[in-house]
């Protein structure tokens, strides 16, 4: 599975803005969109949050499935 910021990386080049555009709209200094998707640096989450709303993009936070291997001891 791709992590969120592969995921991230692969809307910024299928828009059709530029990623010069894209940063100054979701106001990040460009520098910091070129080391994101030069795979350099993340995000804060107010930009993450403000690029995905840009990229019409969704976030969903959900529990991981349980399993045997998360457990603690003596449970």
């Amino acid at each position: 599975m791709k992590s969120v910021l592969d995921q991230i990386r692969a809307a910024i080049e299928a828009s059709d803005a530029t990623r010069y555009r894209i940063a100054k709209d979701v106001e990040i200094p460009h520098s910091q969109m070129s080391r994101l998707m030069a795979g350099q640096s993340g995000l804060s989450l107010e930009a993450l949050e403000r690029l995905c709303k840009y990229l019409n993009l969704e976030i969903v936070i959900q529990p991981k499935a349980k399993n045997s291997r998360g457990k603690k001891r003596g449970s």
